[in-house]
């Protein structure tokens, strides 16, 4: 690729990851706000606009009484159409966001594929991530179909809320490393182990962590205990240690009713967050401590500005889960900086490996 050309991909890449990050704030908004259960079909042409008359609205609403049932007489028995459009806002943004995106990706793809600006092993990539994209895409219906007509669940099921999101987080991530290469192209073939297994290692913590963070937002796990440092005012903690409890295949899938259950993911979620915390201070000092490169010094700074901003941000989205007015904003800007701060540390795995640095 010459530098013209990388210019001009890498910017096309970089717009894509704005567009992937609105997507998910998107997404965790829909979450919060009950929203994903609003619109009961999936119209690729038809669907791009939303109803345009007083009687299609009144036809969308009256679909989803009917088929969104269980969350319907749960918590929006008495909701007015006006205030079923503004639910239907979120959920129809998300959906034309993903359509929008595909059309950003796809013109400049074949524009850039017929002018030869992409090296072979680009082409590749950036088809994975098309793969990746539908994977993602077929996904969130599969998880909203999950909580249609289905009378045990309030809401979309948590495991395959977590899947939809992994999957993005993935995709995420293997654009960014793309974007990366693209526009900080390999310049050594050495392989530094020793500083390398820090952040592949990390990137597996943060990536189990984000999981449990999608299970706590679709069991509304929050709301089991909402203070901090310490589980006040119930006996959880003690329980999910040390109780006999026995628990079957079907408590897992029918978690609604079960606060063991949402406990159990409270805690494993609360503390992955230290575990992380602890672990991201003392690899960012080692790594300093070597003084390997000013880039990478600077990468370790914004890993570790990061996940300070990501952990209190969880704080107080824990502390603040029954107020809806803090709990939205709150929960969209910790998901965000979940995203921010594991490709963080994709970031500084490819600075290690542009650092000219001897075993």
């Amino acid at each position: 690729m010459t530098d013209k050309t990388r210019k001009i991909v890498g910017i096309w890449l970089i717009i894509g990851l704005v567009l992937v990050v609105g997507q998910v704030m998107l997404g965790g908004i829909t979450r919060l706000t009950d929203s994903g259960l609003s619109i009961t079909e999936w119209n690729v042409v038809k669907g791009t606009l939303p109803p345009l008359s007083e009687a299609e609205w009144q036809i969308s609403f009256d679909k989803y009484q009917a088929f969104a049932k269980t969350q319907f007489e749960n918590l929006h028995a008495e909701m007015l159409l006006s205030e079923y459009k503004s639910i239907f806002f979120w959920e129809w943004v998300h959906r034309f966001w993903a359509r929008m995106m595909g059309l950003v990706f796809l013109f400049p793809f074949l524009y850039f594929l017929y002018k030869k600006y992409m090296p072979p092993w680009l082409i590749k990539r950036l088809l994975i991530v098309v793969g990746l994209a539908a994977i993602a895409a077929t996904f969130g219906i599969i998880m909203v179909f999950s909580g249609l007509e289905n009378e045990n669940r309030t809401w979309v099921s948590a495991y395959k809320l977590a899947i939809h999101l992994s999957i993005a987080l993935v995709l995420f991530a293997y654009l960014f490393k793309t974007t990366l290469l693209v526009l900080q192209p390999k310049v050594s073939d050495l392989e530094f182990k020793k500083f390398r297994k820090y952040p592949h290692r990390m990137l597996g913590l943060i990536f189990i962590q984000i999981i449990f963070g999608a299970l706590m937002a679709g069991m509304r796990a929050g709301a089991i205990h909402t203070s901090w440092p310490f589980f006040a005012g119930g006996n959880v903690l003690f329980d999910v240690l040390g109780s006999n409890v026995n628990l079957s295949f079907l408590d897992f899938i029918n978690y609604e009713s079960n606060n063991y259950i949402k406990a159990i993911v409270q805690v494993l979620h609360r503390s992955m967050a230290y575990v992380l915390f602890a672990a991201t201070i003392y690899i960012v000092l080692k790594i300093r401590k070597e003084k390997i490169s000013d880039t990478l010094n600077k990468a370790s700074l914004i890993v570790l500005g990061l996940i300070f901003i990501q952990f209190f941000l969880g704080v107080f989205t824990i502390m603040n889960y029954l107020d809806k007015d803090f709990l939205i904003p709150l929960g969209t800007l910790h998901q965000i900086f979940a995203f921010f701060t594991f490709i963080a540390w994709i970031f500084l795995e490819h600075q290690i490996r542009q650092s000219n640095i001897s075993e």
